[in-house]
């Protein structure tokens, strides 16, 4: 009993250094695990711990919380250090992999996907993100994606009596719902995730290898429709072109009660009507439109992979922790729990009770990541593409500018030298 409810403080990450062999566990190997703050409930944590000793009488978890401030350089530290004191297994986010995978610094689980953890069902935009060539290093735990969050209300006022399936009947549904002062969409001008999503429903990237050289892709005929989709959706609502979904909070204007939808994850729903209990109950979720009924459009998915370090001193014991989280009894737990999306397509049943978690699933299903190069966080820092989206949402020649963005893109995705 005390070392259960020891195992049980580090599980809550209240001792985050004190948890070593304990009086009664007859030399059982422990194994230490980085989750991250949010990811998993404590309730949930406590009965994976307990089921997982049960069936691994030679481990115990020591499972300790990081937070995300800060998370990359604590995690490029404990790859480089000894393997004693350090993780056997973290969980990082599923665009992160290739940052740690750079270098050899994680194990090839490519064995064990193939094998035991059946690869060729998990979604594609955890999947992608944690492969480096054909050697996967990034295993899907969960997965969250946008939605379209409407008013059920406003519809039914507009004469809409469904959810729009394809991107012109979106359209159609939401130049009816842009009028009585009302704003059809709210959709920020610089939401390039969103945009992401429709560049590659036509086909294109924000960026492609060649030769083994990254280059800005925003400038092909592809992407240039997906961003004329978006420049025709945005004009039907107030978003403001210079600003991203985050200044102001999307959630704040939509609950002044005058924006017929929203792009978003669906627990954005729950701040919507914290700030405005009135909408409690007319809230509804779609997936995002797609080009045909038959297809829901494609998303960018966020969410987390695990990984295992190279300096772990028993691999079989991290790998078997891996293989317990993502496995399907623990993964579907974990989705139902938590709202998320499970890492399979075929787990997407578990959380069809829920309107916009069913919603968020159907969209997973062809979701995609950014692209897969340790350099796109350079990107990132200095977002060419919101700028770009912002002076074309202006009027600017929309050819013009994506060449500009697309040359400032490959620019960050060279490789650094020396």
């Amino acid at each position: 009993m005390r070392r259960r409810l020891l195992a049980l403080l580090c599980v809550t990450g209240s001792l985050v250094s004190g948890c070593g062999m304990l009086p009664g566990d007859h030399g059982r190997k422990t194994v230490t695990v980085w989750l991250m703050k949010g990811s998993a409930s404590g309730e949930f944590l406590r009965r994976f711990t307990e089921d997982f000793e049960r069936t691994h009488e030679d481990l115990r978890l020591d499972i300790r919380i990081q937070e995300w401030t800060g998370i990359v350089d604590k995690v490029r530290g404990a790859l480089k250090a000894g393997s004693q004191d350090g993780p056997d297994v973290i969980e990082v986010g599923n665009t992160q992999v290739p940052l740690y995978a750079d270098g050899g610094r994680l194990v090839d689980l490519t064995l064990e996907s193939m094998r035991d953890w059946g690869k060729d069902k998990w979604l594609p935009g955890l999947a992608e993100p944690g492969k480096d060539g054909n050697k996967q290093y990034g295993i899907p735990w969960y997965a969250a994606n946008r939605v379209v969050i409407y008013r059920k209300d406003l519809f039914e006022q507009a004469g809409i009596t469904s959810p729009p399936r394809t991107r012109d009947a979106w359209l159609a549904a939401t130049e009816k719902l842009d009028s009585g002062g009302n704003q059809g969409i709210y959709l920020a001008g610089q939401d390039w995730y969103t945009l992401s999503g429709f560049i590659w429903d036509e086909g294109g990237d924000l960026a492609g290898e060649k030769d083994y050289e990254w280059q800005g892709a925003l400038d092909t005929p592809a992407a240039l429709r997906g961003m004329d989709f978006y420049r025709r959706l945005q004009a039907l609502g107030e978003g403001p072109v210079d600003a991203d979904e985050e200044h102001p909070p999307q959630a704040g204007v939509f609950a002044g009660g005058k924006v017929a939808q929203i792009v978003a994850v669906p627990g954005l729903a729950q701040a919507v009507v914290r700030q405005n209990p009135g909408l409690k109950d007319k809230l509804g979720f779609f997936p995002v439109p797609g080009r045909t009924a038959g297809r829901p459009g494609t998303v960018f998915t966020g969410g987390s992979d695990l990984v295992v370090p190279g300096n772990t001193d028993d691999q079989f014991a991290a790998t078997a922790v891996v293989g317990a989280l993502t496995g399907a009894k623990w993964d579907t737990e974990l989705a139902r729990t938590m709202n998320y999306v499970p890492n399979k397509t075929t787990l997407a049943g578990a959380v069809g009770g829920e309107e916009g978690v069913a919603a968020m699933a159907a969209g997973a299903a062809h979701g995609r990541a950014t692209p897969n190069t340790p350099q796109w966080a350079d990107v990132e820092a200095d977002n060419p593409i919101k700028e770009y989206m912002t002076r074309v949402l202006r009027g600017a020649d929309p050819a013009t500018e994506a060449h500009r963005a697309s040359r400032r893109i490959t620019e960050a995705l060279a490789p650094n030298v020396g």
